[in-house]
């Protein structure tokens, strides 16, 4: 017997019921989480490792098996995309502890080393991308977490282990770099 008709459209399952299906073992639901995800993840794992194609695959693979083996952590608390996100940005952050540490600059030396920035044209994206690969590890992540993810400066100094002023200092050494980066190449 065939089924009823009905005029509603299928829909995708919510991430919610496929995070439960994944936490009882199945990989389906899954993999539709990672089709549906990985490109934000990997977006904002490029950026942080400095736009290093194979260092961004590697780092997003390594957030979905994360991902993966803590899914019964998931408390639903907020979206699953939030938590994913949050979990891919610091396995990221831990590779740049791991890789990149930086000797710690006083906040005034750094607020000393840029000027005032003016906001960048949308038709230099390729070069704002290059520049901000170029930056030093801990300025380029406080940028990308800052400017790009929207993370507050409590958040960054916390997973970043700085202080606040840090933070913002490293954010304004940041986008100084990138203006000098930027005016060089188009003097």
């Amino acid at each position: 017997m065939p089924l009823p008709m009905t005029d509603a459209p299928r829909s995708e399952p919510e991430d919610g019921d496929l995070v439960r299906r994944a936490a009882a073992g199945n990989i389906g639901a899954f993999e539709q989480l990672y089709r549906r995800h990985c490109g934000r993840v990997h977006g904002a794992v490029w950026r942080l490792s400095g736009m290093n194609p194979a260092r961004a695959e590697e780092l997003t693979q390594e957030a979905f098996i994360r991902a993966w083996q803590k899914l019964d952590s998931f408390r639903f608390e907020s979206a699953f995309s939030t938590w994913l996100h949050r979990l891919a940005v610091n396995v990221a952050l831990m590779e740049l502890r791991k890789h990149d540490p930086e000797e710690a600059v006083d906040d005034s030396v750094l607020e000393a080393a840029s000027e005032p920035v003016r906001p960048f044209c949308a038709g230099e994206r390729a070069d704002l991308e290059r520049a901000i690969a170029s930056l030093p590890p801990r300025a380029r992540a406080v940028l990308v977490l800052h400017d790009i993810e929207g993370w507050k400066h409590e958040e960054i100094g916390n997973e970043l282990g700085m202080a606040v002023g840090s933070s913002k200092a490293q954010l304004h050494r940041a986008r100084g770099l990138l203006k000098r980066a930027l005016g060089e190449r188009h003097e």
